[in-house]
């Protein structure tokens, strides 16, 4: 069970385009796995991108190789954050150290 709620983690992380939750993942399996076993199972164990980046590498790579077949594909992966001044900090938004400019 541990490896199938790891596959729909990550695909869901993957695909979702808005914020992701538990809630979120269990309601797009129309219940079949609990938020409270998704909460279990993601504090049995420190994930890390590297964790992620094994489940999705597959995807990426046949991918790029269908994109190889088709002179007009692109692939673009983006884990940029983009800063925004104006923005107030709340339960879902928080401040970050920004090593450039040496602040918050």
């Amino acid at each position: 069970m541990d490896k199938v709620i790891l596959n729909l983690y990550t695909d869901y992380l993957i695909c979702s385009t808005s914020q992701t939750t538990a809630t979120g993942l269990s309601r797009v399996t129309d219940g079949a796995i609990s938020p409270d076993a998704i909460t279990r199972f993601l504090s049995e164990e420190d994930f890390t991108s590297s964790d992620l980046w094994q489940i999705a590498k597959p995807l990426a790579r046949s991918m790029e190789a269908t994109i190889q077949e088709n002179e007009y594909g692109v692939l673009v992966l983006d884990d940029t954050d983009e800063e925004k001044p104006y923005t107030d900090e709340n339960e879902i938004i928080a401040y970050h150290y920004d090593h450039a400019k040496g602040r918050r």
